[in-house]
Order: structure tokens, then C-alpha cells, then sequence
């Protein structure tokens, strides 16, 4: 549908009330409301940011969050001893930097007070506990419809842009493992593990080498608890500083003036340099860099805060595959057995869109990201958007929120001048 056609139809919603009285009467929701904006879907850092960028182009929105806070992942679903893994001048959102005097990677605790002080700096009051079970555009209307379960019953939103914000992180990804129930022991997902002060003296498997795993067997060992690790892949373990520069900052600023593949062979010397062959310890590394890993299939590599040394001092156990559980044991793939007193999956989290946006054409159905790869799956078709799913954090999700912001402003502004006269129509209940 072409621009001038939905001008066409915002056009007509101003003049005729019939037009959205059609509207009210095809929702079979208890509840109507049109939206004079966008509505972004999700309340964390990237619905936050997104909503920040709108405001200060002058454009309206209304946020939905099923949580009944902000940043629900953060506050929520993380262990205590949590800290931002690259330095803070790389997660700031736009328009606010963080405090001078937080360090360099600041705490769980004081990440969640830069996002509340940046909704209250911005004036961004999403509304909570809200979950959108569906949004389809209507091609009648030239509109998005969204049906959302909230605390005053269901509602059905009309707006003309949806902004998909509820990220690559919304639903905690649990493996099929043979044998599972038979385990008899605790088994959670690191997404209800605070800390490792209820494993203390106990064996604990670890099942997932990425950031979560790495930094959740740092944490039981310092609770006093005996962990092993599933290393299943390939990994890049890299320190999280070198040459006295964060690695992430250096990678960054090398990239600048080297080809991908030089950058990645220079991260590799100084990384065998600082931690030494890591294969000796069963973390074989990809083939590919780090660098070039992480562009072709987002796959971010390790950034260490001490758990490898606990791995070479034989603290932590690395393990492979596992074949499957039995009565407090584990077979793994290559014969081995070991008790275990409880397990944990750091498994990672997945997308939920699918889940609740009935659209094909931006977002994959099979692993809910968008089909064109970062920097151009922040768009889609008739006024759809995303922002979050870029597999770059915090970084990627502020470059997403800018685009959307002077997208949706250069419409807006056609069309607010166009209605300057008329009365806007808001909603009905």
C-alpha cells in the first residue's frame, strides 16, 4: 500500500468518525482504542530508547509491556552478580549518558537505575501489564490492529505504526534432554538463578559456554559450590581488556583502519598471548574469528572475567555433549558419567514475535528476527518497524530507534500539518 493511499485514509479517519466507528464495530474486543502514533511493543532498553527518539522528534506513542516494569529481562530475570559486559559509553541509550561516577561496567543494580532515571528523564510511562496476543494490519483500514490482555480486560489498539521492541531475549530457550525427568535434582534456567548461595558444597552442571554460563560457574565457585561446564561448540574466549584498552573498544576502533580478518588475527595473537591455548582446556575455537563469527551468525564470543582461570586450576570441570540424564547422573557423548546435585541451563532466550505478529514478510516465522540482516531489518512494509533485534546490543538497538524516529517524524509531519484544523480522534471505550 503506497503513501499516498494511507495519507487517503488518515485523511478520511479525521473527517468521518464513521470511518472508526466501522472500526469499533469489527473489534469484538470489550475495549477500543486508537492510537494517534506508534505503538511500540516492549519496555526494555530498546522500546525505551525508541520511544525516547520519538519524543524528541514531537511524535506521540504508546508503549505495551506484559511485565509490570520496565526492563522486566534486567530486573527481573538476571543473576546478582550481573555487570554490563562491555564498558558503558557502548550501552548508553539516546540523548542520556550514563552517570559519571558509575564504573566502567557498571553493576546489574546500576544499569536498571539508568533505564528508570532515562523513562522519567523522557517522560515515558509505558503501560503495564499488557500482553499482546495479536497484531495484524488490516488492509481495509490501512491500519495495524493489536489485541492486548491488560489489567482492565482485553483491548484492541488501532495505530498506524507498530514498532516490534520485545527483542531477541523474551522467552528463556529450554532443551530437550533425554532422560530429564528421571534426574530427580533441581534443573532452572540461569532466568531464575539469582546466585549460587543455594548450591553451596554442592555439583552443579552448567549446560551453555556463552557469557551466562562462563559468568554463572564463576559465581558457584565463589558460593563455595563445586561447577563443571557443557562446552558442546566451538568458542572464542577473549579477555575482556587488552593492551589496557577494552577489547570491545579496540575491536572497534582497529576496524576503523583494518579489514575484518586482520582485526581477528591480531584479537587471536594477543588472546593466546594473555590466556594461552585454550584448546588445552576443551574450549576449542571456531574457525572463523571472532569478528566475522559474530557478523555471519551473531554469535557473540566470551568475553573472560575470570572463570578461565578457575577452569585451568580444575575449580571447573569442562565436559561435552551430553547423551543423557538418569537418577542424579549425567551420560555424556563421549562415554563419561558424573553425579550432579542440580543443573542449570544457560541456554540463551529466543524471540517471541512470532508468538503474536501475524506478518511473514519482516520477521522470520522460524527463529522470530527479522529476514534482512543488520543494518536493514529495522523496516518493514506498511508502517511495521523493530528495534532490538540486531544481535549488536545496546548499540545496535540506539542506531535502530534513531532510523524509526525520522521515519515515522517525516510522516507525522505531512500529516499533522495537513490536520492542523481538525479534531483529533482519540479513542472510545
Amino acid at each position: 500500500m503506497d503513501d499516498h493511499y494511507l495519507r487517503e485514509i488518515e485523511g478520511k479517519r479525521a473527517h468521518d468518525p464513521v470511518f472508526m466507528d466501522k472500526a469499533v464495530k469489527h473489534s469484538s474486543s470489550s475495549r477500543f482504542e486508537y492510537v494517534d502514533g506508534p505503538v511500540i511493543v516492549g519496555a526494555g532498553p530498546s522500546g525505551l530508547a525508541a520511544a525516547a527518539c520519538l519524543k524528541e522528534k514531537g511524535v506521540p506513542c504508546v508503549i505495551l509491556e506484559r511485565s509490570n516494569c520496565i526492563a522486566s529481562l534486567w530486573q527481573l530475570k538476571t543473576y546478582d552478580r550481573l555487570r554490563l559486559h562491555l564498558p558503558r559509553q557502548f550501552c548508553e541509550l539516546p540523548f542520556m549518558d550514563f552517570p559519571s561516577d558509575f564504573p566502567t561496567y557498571p553493576t546489574k543494580q546500576q544499569f536498571i537505575k539508568y533505564l528508570e532515571e532515562y523513562a522519567k528523564n523522557f517522560d515515558i510511562k509505558p503501560r503495564f501489564n499488557e500482553s499482546v496476543a495479536h497484531a495484524e494490519y488490516d488492509c481495509t483500514l490501512g491500519l495495524w490492529r493489536l489485541k492486548s490482555a491488560g489489567p482492565k480486560g482485553e483491548t484492541e489498539y488501532v495505530c498506524r505504526w507498530l514498532v516490534a521492541a520485545t527483542g531477541e531475549n523474551a522467552e528463556p530457550v529450554l532443551p530437550q534432554m533425554e532422560g530429564i525427568k528421571e534426574f530427580g535434582g533441581p534443573i532452572k534456567h540461569t532466568s531464575t538463578y539469582k546466585s549460587g548461595e543455594e548450591f553451596k558444597l554442592k555439583k552443579v552442571l552448567v549446560v551453555g559456554c556463552g557469557n551466562s554460563g562462563m559468568e554463572v560457574c564463576l559465581d558457584l565457585c565463589n558460593h563455595e559450590a563445586k561447577p563443571s561446564i557443557v562446552v558442546r561448540d566451538t568458542v572464542h574466549v577473549l579477555p575482556r581488556e587488552m593492551l589496557g584498552k577494552s577489547t570491545f573498544g579496540l575491536s572497534m576502533w582497529l576496524l576503523k583502519w583494518l579489514p575484518i580478518r586482520l582485526v581477528d588475527r591480531f584479537l587471536l595473537i594477543v588472546s593466546w598471548l594473555i590466556l594461552g591455548d585454550t584448546a588445552r582446556f576443551g574450549l576449542d575455537r571456531p574457525r572463523l574469528g571472532p569478528l566475522e563469527l559474530k557478523n555471519l551468525s551473531g554469535k557473540t564470543p566470551v568475553l573472560d572475567v575470570g572463570t578461565l582461570a578457575k577452569i585451568k586450576s580444575g575449580d571447573i570441570k569442562v565436559f561435552p555433549g551430553i547423551k543423557r540424564l538418569k537418577r542424579h547422573t549425567v551420560e555424556f557423548v563421549d562415554g563419561k558419567m558424573e553425579r550432579f546435585d542440580a543443573i542449570i541451563l544457560a541456554t540463551g532466550y529466543r524471540s517471541n514475535v512470532p508468538s503474536w505478529l501475524k506478518e511473514e514478510e519482516m520477521f522470520s516465522r522460524k527463529d522470530g528476527l527479522p529476514r534482512k540482516a543488520f543494518p536493514n531489518g529495522w523496516k518493514g512494509e506498511c508502517g511495521l518497524y523493530s528495534v532490538g533485534f540486531t544481535k549488536r546490543g545496546l548499540l545496535g538497538a540506539s542506531m535502530d530507534a534513531k532510523r524509526i524516529a525520522e521515519d515515522i517524524e517525516r510522516c507525522w509531519k505531512v500529516e499533522a500539518h495537513r490536520n492542523t484544523s481538525l479534531l483529533p480522534y482519540s479513542s472510545l471505550s
